[in-house]
């Protein structure tokens, strides 16, 4: 068999990674110069988070996640996990069931786990196992980890389309040429809408935008990640913070928020802002074959950082050994395709 995966993102890299690591024949391919450019890139990248919010069979693939995380962390020494926590009053789906590891704390517990807060609220959802990811780095350590392992890397190349005949998807064209498979994988988030233009196919993938804002800050101003009504922030490194707000809401506004609402932060500045369009399956991850010949496989979902280890290992399987994965059974396209034919 041989592969080739579009979109270097972190699902794109992580599916390539794992099959390499399995002996596969891969090629991950992208347009973009570098991984991580598209929505990825523009990743809160918060490991767990947001309660009971597991759609469709991200549900299945919830008890996976953190052991996949941390089994990543062990085989890849680039790859690090902010193991913070996480408190969240932001109107969610609480799902803080005993037993779950989500417990509900006060004011005055608010204060002992986040001192810097002015105003903590009257209670707040505390998640110790929650973490928090360089999302870029993460997929570059991805990356370069496959291209030890033998997979073969084509970045910014223009044009990328499925190549068929009579129907049948034999492989990728690009304007690095053609690159040939037994199955590819898509990966790409929203852009697999127009990928899948030749085969008469349409899903259900809508474009979800957020705002990243990246600040300068004291080192521990913000200790885990705090996720209220009007904005979530997370120290990715010493002095350096992630805050994600609305689309319509601007940088310096986002950085007065954050001034108006911790102790220690009228020091902080911005050092960027982006919107990304983070693909948004209807029901649930969309992951598996798309044809009945095995000739196309998706794999689009949110929220990819923290599903794409457990999701990467998954589809490697399948692909390897032909088996289906129980856990990816709610994931299936079929009975999704919102228009067929072609």
């Amino acid at each position: 068999m041989s592969v080739v995966v579009v979109g270097a993102g972190i699902v794109g890299a992580s599916v390539a990674y794992h099959l390499a690591r399995r002996g596969a024949p891969v090629t991950l391919i992208d347009r973009a110069p570098a991984p991580a450019t598209g929505a990825t890139g523009g990743s809160f990248a918060w490991i767990g988070g947001r309660g009971g919010h597991w759609p469709g069979g991200a549900e299945d693939l919830r008890g996976s996640v953190l052991a996949d995380h941390r089994r990543l962390e062990a085989e890849l020494p680039d790859v690090a996990v902010r193991w913070s926590g996480s408190l969240r009053w932001d109107g969610a789906p609480v799902g803080a069931e005993p037993g779950e590891g989500r417990f509900r704390v006060g004011a005055d517990g608010i204060r002992a786990l986040e001192p810097g807060l002015r105003e903590p609220p009257e209670w707040a959802v505390h998640t110790p196992s929650d973490g928090g990811l360089d999302a870029v780095a993460v997929t570059g350590a991805l990356v370069r980890a496959a291209r030890g392992l033998g997979a073969r890397m084509v970045l910014g190349a223009a044009g990328v389309a499925l190549k068929t005949v009579d129907g049948r998807v034999l492989g990728v064209t690009s304007s690095a040429g053609f690159h040939p498979a037994s199955t590819v994988v898509l990966a790409a988030g929203t852009g697999v809408r127009g990928l899948l233009t030749p085969l008469g196919l349409e899903l259900p993938i809508e474009a979800s935008p957020a705002r990243l804002v990246r600040l300068t800050a004291p080192s521990g101003l913000v200790r885990a990640i705090v996720a209220g009504p009007e904005f979530e922030v997370r120290e990715v490194r010493e002095g350096r913070l992630l805050m994600t707000v609305p689309p319509t809401s601007s940088a310096d506004r986002a950085l007065r928020r954050l001034q108006a609402s911790f102790h220690g932060a009228d020091g902080c500045r911005v050092l960027d802002t982006r919107v990304s369009a983070r693909p948004m399956p209807a029901d649930g991850p969309l992951v598996g074959h798309l044809v009945p010949d095995g000739s196309v496989y998706l794999a689009v979902l949110h929220s990819a950082v923290t599903l794409a280890p457990t999701v990467g290992r998954l589809v490697a399987q399948e692909l390897v050994t032909g088996e289906s994965a129980e856990e990816l059974r709610r994931c299936r396209p079929e009975g999704r395709i919102l228009r067929g034919g072609g």
